[in-house]
């Protein structure tokens, strides 16, 4: 009995083992939702840049019995790789962004027509040049329909 308990045992513990082996481990799980994240639409695109970095150094000379510190710039490129990552929206956000941009529209065209009303009224503006032809005419009317005026304008025509 004690021989078939501990063959049992020995089982057990090496299915437990291997269970703990072959479990998913962090790595495994980031793996599984990068892939169901590729399945769904999200792209990885790798950029890179490139950065130059200027290095001064100086280094001592001798010239003409002294020294003199020289110096001399180095310049190295450095290349920078980015991992972006595209997350698909999901239909929440699309919804949201929708009414968002629904209502932008709305309020653009509500000021739109509000400056366009007040552009019509500028339209009707007062020509200034009638009003003083008409005042200058009317200033000489009254003279001209004036009775002494036209009592002399007779008399120039009877003199004639």
């Amino acid at each position: 009995m004690l021989n078939r308990l501990t063959s049992r045992t020995l089982i057990g513990f090496s299915l437990l083992v291997a269970l703990a082996v072959v479990s998913c481990s962090s790595e495994r799980k980031a793996q599984y939702h990068v892939r169901k994240a590729l399945k769904h639409g999200a792209k990885l695109t790798q950029d890179s840049d490139t950065i130059r970095i200027t290095t001064i150094d100086s280094f001592p000379v001798i010239k003409h019995d002294s020294i003199v510190w020289e110096k001399f710039i180095a310049y190295r490129d450095t290349v920078i790789k980015f991992k972006n990552v595209y997350v698909p929206k999901t239909r929440f956000q699309t919804r949201i962004e929708y009414k968002e941009r629904v209502k932008t529209l709305r309020i653009e065209g509500k000021t739109k027509w509000k400056t366009a009303k007040a552009v019509q009224v500028v339209k009707y503006r007062t020509n200034w040049w009638i009003v003083f032809i008409a005042f200058v005419l009317g200033f000489i009317l009254r003279f001209v329909l004036n009775s002494a005026f036209i009592s002399r304008v007779q008399l120039f025509f009877k003199y004639l």
